[in-house]
């Protein structure tokens, strides 16, 4: 058997000055100094990769909220109950946000941390005897504020809202993304998967009227993506299939009756992990050929916290 071997020898070589760099020394990091704000920590990262990302997702929100752009953010359950619910309703309260859309879990959390100051359970071992999610006062209480939102032809989060705002003595109501909302008169959305949430499985449950209110709640999403329009900006945070899912149908709605707007949009995910359909549906599909795209991974009592601080520090920075 023959072997051939390549020569190096007869390699073409280039100078290192004709190479083009990917990195040079303005890019990295720097050293703490006497000033140890977060401005000074923000700006001491490198601008590479994921802090790259941060910033430009930081800048975006700031630009929108200062242009009065759309700013639509996303939530999953997780993101509620780890206590990141007063960072996001600081931005609601500022106007930052103009929406909050959030699947059924985070509803659940949000109002169980309004009402009690607690929420989350041991599901493996409330599986094991049946008892995981069978918590009578939220099943009742938020069945009861879905039949009246229904028979008010409200929206879920609407009606959550209403009925959180008539309850006295709330041990966590600074906490609460949907009375932030309510008292901001920012919309907020919920958007329920039937059989997805715990007080489904309450027997107060009405079918028909989750169905009607969560419903309306898709139709007022896709109602406020106009205003994503050249300048705005789509956050998911840790939704990895309902959210994104919505989302991609409440978008098509709203191009199809603004001749293919809104576009121009900068979308975000935020995550553990990285997932297929908040991948495609939020960060790539809607963004091609007309908008900017990002992923950025880590845990959410991390990640959310950078990017709140972030543009509360742009736009403070700014005045």
């Amino acid at each position: 058997m023959s072997y051939r071997e390549a020569d190096l020898s007869r390699l073409r070589l280039v100078p290192r000055g004709a190479r083009a760099h990917k990195v040079e020394k303005g890019l990295l990091a720097h050293l703490p100094g006497s000033d140890h704000s977060f401005h000074a920590f923000l700006e001491s990262l490198p601008d590479q990769l994921g802090a790259r990302h941060l910033r430009t997702v930081i800048a975006a929100v700031a630009a929108a909220a200062r242009d009065r752009r759309g700013v639509v953010v996303m939530l999953g359950g997780h993101v509620v109950k780890v206590g990141l619910g007063c960072l996001r309703a600081e931005l609601i309260r500022r106007k930052v946000i103009t929406h909050v859309a959030m699947n059924g879990s985070g509803a659940i959390h949000d109002w169980e941390l309004a009402v009690c100051g607690e929420t989350s359970e041991d599901v493996s071992a409330g599986l094991v005897d049946g008892t995981f999610g069978m918590v009578a006062e939220t099943g009742a209480e938020m069945n009861e504020a879905i039949r009246q939102a229904s028979a008010a032809e409200q929206g879920l989060g609407e009606g959550f809202v209403r009925a959180l705002s008539g309850m006295k003595n709330l041990p966590g109501a600074d906490a609460s993304i949907l009375l932030a909302c309510g008292e901001a008169d920012v919309p907020v959305t919920v958007h329920a998967a039937v059989g997805a949430e715990t007080i489904h499985q309450h027997p107060a449950i009405d079918g028909a009227a989750l169905g009607a209110t969560t419903h309306r709640d898709f139709l007022r999403l896709a109602g406020s993506l106009p205003d994503l329009h050249d300048g705005g900006v789509v956050l998911n945070l840790g939704s990895a299939v309902i959210m994104p899912e919505v989302f991609l149908k409440a978008l098509t709605i709203a191009r199809n009756l603004g001749q293919g707007r809104p576009t121009g949009f900068l979308a975000a995910d935020f995550d553990m992990l990285r997932h297929y359909r908040p991948r495609v549906n939020v960060v790539e599909r809607p963004t091609q050929g007309n908008g900017t795209g990002v992923q950025l991974t880590g845990h959410h009592e991390i990640m959310v916290p950078l990017l709140v601080w972030g543009v509360l520090d742009a736009l403070d920075g700014a005045r």
